[in-house]
């Protein structure tokens, strides 16, 4: 029996308290040095909201779900923040890149969004799995454990896929700075 429109949105409610903090504190991290980006983090969170309450017949599992499907609102959100930018002036939208989220192995870079979205696309046709890890670690702040209980794989299999296709991420976005 699929739950009513009103029974969702109360499910909805319920979860965000859990996970606002640290939805919050990943959209500090993904905002951090920004100034070009008028996103705040309370803001992208309820921008989330927003979208996540618009979806017609969520059926929120568990956290990891909502948490997987939240990674990739906030991505989107930040994608659209992007593009309307870059429509109203020329010039690159930056998002830092540190700890634990980092695409690079290296000191902390910043990563144009629109490039991190374009090379998940690309990511996602080449090795669906390792865009899906990229996507949980990055934009919803899942740490290996709770990323390997989301898509039900081995820890060791995340391990390895993340660090796969963080350095492919990494080599690419090389590329794409060398060809501007």
């Amino acid at each position: 029996m699929t739950p009513e429109p009103q029974e969702e949105r109360d499910r909805l409610d319920g979860l965000i308290p859990v996970v606002y903090e640290e939805l919050r504190g990943l959209a500090g991290l993904l905002l951090r040095g920004n100034a070009q980006l008028t996103l705040q983090p309370t803001s992208l969170v309820h921008e989330v909201y927003l979208r996540l309450i618009d979806q017609r017949r969520m059926d929120w599992q568990d956290r990891l779900h909502f948490l997987r499907i939240a990674a990739k609102v906030m991505r989107r959100v930040l994608v659209d923040e992007c593009r309307a930018r870059m429509a109203k002036k020329r010039g690159g939208l930056k998002v830092a890149l540190e700890g634990e989220a980092a695409l690079a192995t290296a000191a902390p870079e910043e990563a144009d969004i629109l490039t991190v979205d374009r090379l998940l696309t690309d990511l996602q046709a080449l090795d669906p799995q390792q865009a899906r890890i990229v996507e949980l670690r990055f934009f919803a702040g899942l740490t290996v454990e709770e990323t390997a209980e989301a898509l039900e794989i081995s820890k060791a299999t995340v391990k390895r896929d993340w660090a796969v296709a963080k350095a492919w991420m990494t080599v690419e976005m090389g590329r794409e700075r060398r060809e501007r």
